[in-house]
């Protein structure tokens, strides 16, 4: 599996490369996998019933709630931890702290060290789109670190779909839940 990254070509309006254009890249993302799915994968791949993994799901999710609200920093075995943290405005004076400073109150996720390292070692793949939408360039890394342009081996011609043009081969769903990896 790769991620997939789209690099759109952007005029800047504003910063160091105002009034030119620029390609942005962000990640593609795919569809957001429901609470439902997520519990079927988990119960296929542990060997229990969806019911007892839902029952667990609710309960560690019950679990982390009553922690976080009461200022722990609580692990999510395989994940990292999560707290909740806040933003607020500060005051001069003692005698002008309230509660309606708080501007916002957020959750704070750190990874653990090992999905940081699964997150460095996938590899990539861009498809570049030019200020029209048009797909004008794809480009592939084959490990942590090392992006090649699988385009420019044969420069003048025009890439065939195993070179990394064209469309995307293989069609279905891509969703990556629905072929388990053999974790």
């Amino acid at each position: 599996m790769a991620l997939k990254v789209k690099a759109q070509e952007k005029l800047q309006k504003i910063g160091k490369y105002e009034g030119t254009y620029r390609y942005i890249m962000m990640p593609e993302l795919y569809t957001s996998l429901s609470q439902d799915k997520v519990i079927k994968e988990a119960a296929l791949r542990s060997g229990v019933s969806k019911g007892i993994m839902q029952a667990c799901w609710d309960a560690a999710g019950e679990v982390i709630k009553a922690w976080a609200t009461e200022g722990h920093s609580v692990a999510l075995p395989g994940l990292g931890t999560m707290r909740f943290g806040l933003r607020a405005k500060s005051v001069a004076k003692v005698d002008e702290v309230k509660a309606g400073l708080v501007t916002s109150r957020r959750i704070i996720f750190t990874p653990a060290v090992d999905l940081k390292d699964e997150l460095a070692s996938t590899a990539i793949q861009i498809t570049c789109y030019d200020r029209d939408g048009k797909e004008v360039k794809r480009v592939t890394s084959t490990d942590a670190g090392v992006v090649e342009d699988n385009e420019n081996t044969n420069p003048g011609t025009s890439p065939s779909p195993s070179q990394g043009g064209g469309q995307p081969s293989g069609g279905g769903d891509n969703d990556p839940i629905d072929e388990p990896n053999g974790d």
